[in-house]
């Protein structure tokens, strides 16, 4: 099995590396692949789940992990 990381981006989106399907709440497939898949995490995208940058206009997602 190839492994699947996702990487949480400072003030950006979730980047999820490796194969991996990603579905709509239908069960569409909106994205299939082995490459590089960015998801929103602001919810200011215009391709939604998918980010888009628009982020980049003042989001803040910060990682504040529990300490």
């Amino acid at each position: 099995m190839a492994d699947v990381t996702v990487t949480v981006l400072d003030n950006g989106p979730l980047l999820v590396r490796g194969p991996c399907q990603v579905a709509d709440h239908e069960g569409n497939t909106l994205s299939d692949g082995d490459a590089v898949v960015a998801l929103c995490r602001c919810g200011e995208s215009n391709t939604k789940p998918m980010c888009d940058g628009s982020h980049n206009q003042g989001f803040d997602g910060t990682l504040n992990p529990p300490s």
